[in-house]
């Protein structure tokens, strides 16, 4: 017997991820910038984008 496995229709659907959503507290922010920090010291830019994600939280934290 002869097993038909069916196709899936369309694309994937993503969404967008936004790690300042993530950052609750002011400790999982300095640890998410230490992460970067540590890892990749030379990468300015994501340094950049790591503390811009930083001050998104803190803007999300404040309204809620």
């Amino acid at each position: 017997m002869t097993r038909t496995i069916p196709k899936t229709a369309g694309k994937t659907k993503t969404i967008p991820y936004d790690v300042a959503a993530q950052l609750r507290t002011p400790e999982e922010a300095a640890a998410y910038l230490d992460v970067w920090l540590e890892e990749a010291p030379d990468d300015a830019a994501g340094i950049a984008r790591a503390r811009e994600s930083i001050a998104r939280s803190k803007g999300k934290s404040e309204s809620n």
